[in-house]
């Protein structure tokens, strides 16, 4: 074998490694049994051949091929194999999703089916904005509270200018000022308390002995016996007004019979005739003379 031939031999083994290399890198197996399917997307978002498939977290294929439907402007047909122990269930669908990064990858959303799809077969594939997707859809509502935003912000800077604000947050530390030397105050007069207490607990347990000794002095009083008493002073009372309201003896006469008070009243008045009578003329009652004479 001449050198030419040798030469040409390795470059051509060259491009074949080179070939199956790059396709392995891609992620194309030549040598194994992967099963071909089809996706149809409206958008694929980015997504490129020998992108990695995952079902459930966990690769099971790559992108194998992207045709776009040029006639019947459909949208994206793409094709990918799996691996040849995966049975796809029907109902099964494919996502597309994106990250921060802008990395983007495909996932299998296996069905509960146990009917298969056949390799070959098309299932329905949608896109996954993911998070991207849903702060592109906060956009117009984010936009639409800018003006809002903005109107509060001047309103709070018309606020905190306002000198009012600051004449308030000066007496609300006056306050708090306050308030901290009424607390230090109450704590001076708790701990007072503190140290006065054994002695008026002391104190206490004097009144309470006080009031137990009267207490058993109370106990001690025979109740029946001075009720008994109070019971005998109330019936001689009794007896008394009773004997008054009748016409026994002068004083129930004087509060009954009305001649003895008429009587009575006669007297006096005679005695006091009499009285006034021996002041107008005392030498009628009384005699008196030095050498015995007397006056007619």
């Amino acid at each position: 074998m001449t050198k030419e031939i040798k030469i040409a031999v390795v470059a051509i083994l060259g491009i074949v490694i080179l070939y199956f290399g790059m396709n392995f890198l891609k992620g194309k197996s030549f040598f194994s049994t992967d099963r071909a399917y089809y996706i149809k997307f409206r958008n694929i978002s980015g997504l490129a051949e020998s992108n990695p498939i995952y079902a459930n977290g966990y690769q099971v294929g790559v992108v194998k091929s992207i045709n776009y439907d040029y006639e019947g402007n459909d949208g994206v047909v793409v094709a990918f194999d799996v691996d040849n122990h995966l049975r796809i269930p029907e109902g099964s669908s494919a996502s597309i999703e994106s990250d921060l990064m802008g990395n983007v990858r495909m996932n299998l959303l296996l069905a509960d089916n146990p009917r298969r799809i056949e390799p070959g077969d098309t299932i329905v594939g949608e896109l996954n904005a993911g998070l991207m997707g849903k702060l592109s859809a906060l956009v117009p509502t984010i936009e639409q509270m800018l003006p809002k935003l903005d109107s509060i912000l001047v309103s709070v800077n018309t606020l905190l200018a306002d000198p009012a604000i600051a004449r308030s947050l000066h007496n609300i530390q006056t306050t708090t000022d306050n308030l901290t030397t009424s607390t230090r105050e109450l704590n001076t007069l708790m701990a007072s308390l503190n140290r006065n207490v054994p002695g008026l607990v002391s104190k206490a347990d004097g009144v309470l002995d006080n009031t137990n000794r009267l207490t058993a002095n109370l106990a001690a009083v025979d109740i029946q016996k001075t009720m008994d008493e109070v019971n005998q002073t109330l019936a001689n009372v009794k007896a008394v007004t009773e004997k008054i309201n009748g016409k026994e003896g002068s004083l129930g006469l004087l509060m009954n019979d009305s001649r003895l008070y008429y009587d009575l009243t006669a007297t006096v008045n005679s005695a006091d005739s009499l009285l006034n009578n021996i002041k107008a003329h005392p030498k009628r009652y009384v005699h008196f003379s030095l050498f015995g004479r007397k006056d007619k």
